[in-house]
């Protein structure tokens, strides 16, 4: 893969990550049951995609369905973790994902797996676990679970995305946020949003959501499925800090440690990646 392809992909993975990371104090700050949150969310993104693709990039082809279902069962989990855990506990141990990404992509995409990029995954294996250590209502565990569960389909989502770098990946996130608003549907139509609720939803769907997917559409056909997994490295690094600073909400000192290995493990992969101590093409 060539390095110019791959330095202009960055930008866009980076805004995309920043975008992303506004996803808990958002979902958060939206008084509504988690279903009904993601309902709205998706069908406010979906126009927004379709502005900016059109609805020609979608051939409903297997890799594209699978594709829009992993999507749709990603966001779907993780709003509903969100509302059950911390938002910080949600996006961190959603990053598991790296660890399936590692064991499928060379299967599914015959792009090769280095030496860093499972002393890497095994690091992140590592921070997870700390997560379970800290005192966690039953809500909060469930909360974590469904985090974890998001974080295979997020996986799953990101491979079958990058399995179509050479036709429409965007494709998948349209048929991803029509699939959410139609399974959610019951639950938009029995609690109507407020006042405050419509701007939450308004910015969740049109730029947490919508843009941050246009980004990543066009990013994923330019990276491996590695970097497009663990370039956007800072939605778990801010995520807990926009929800510390508006919400007020803490994570605990065990998520907290399990976190920095995480984002620790990540920068590792990152900078002996681009040290040139191989090529993950």
């Amino acid at each position: 893969m060539a390095i110019g392809k791959r330095t202009q992909a960055v930008p866009l993975l980076v805004a995309t990550a920043v975008l992303w990371s506004l996803g808990g104090v958002l979902i958060k700050w939206v008084s509504l049951p988690p279903l009904t949150v993601a309902g709205f969310r998706s069908a406010i993104a979906l126009p927004v995609l379709l502005v900016c693709f059109g609805r020609q990039v979608v051939n409903f082809s297997a890799t594209q369905l699978i594709g829009g279902v992993s999507y749709a069962a990603t966001v779907i989990l993780f709003v509903c973790a969100t509302k059950l855990t911390t938002a910080g506990n949600a996006i961190l141990l959603q990053y598991t994902a790296p660890v399936y990404v590692a064991l499928l992509s060379g299967w599914l995409l015959n792009e090769k797996i280095r030496w860093f990029d499972w002393a890497a995954v095994a690091a992140v294996l590592c921070g997870m676990s700390l997560f379970f250590l800290d005192k966690l209502s039953s809500g909060g565990l469930t909360g974590n679970i469904l985090a974890v569960i998001s974080g295979f389909t997020f996986a799953s989502l990101v491979l079958f995305m990058r399995k179509q770098k050479d036709a429409s990946p965007a494709g998948s996130a349209i048929l991803g946020n029509l699939l959410t608003a139609f399974i959610c549907l019951p639950w938009m139509v029995e609690s109507s949003p407020g006042g405050t609720d419509w701007i939450g939803l308004a910015f969740l769907g049109v730029f947490q959501l919508g843009l941050s997917y246009v980004f990543y559409a066009m990013a994923i056909k330019k990276v491996t499925a590695m970097e497009g997994i663990l370039i956007p490295v800072l939605e778990p690094v801010l995520n807990p800090l926009w929800a510390f600073f508006f919400v007020g909400e803490r994570i605990g000192l065990w998520a907290l440690l399990g976190g920095f290995l995480v984002i620790l493990s990540i920068l590792f992969r990152a900078v002996m990646n681009y040290r040139g101590t191989g090529s993950s093409v």
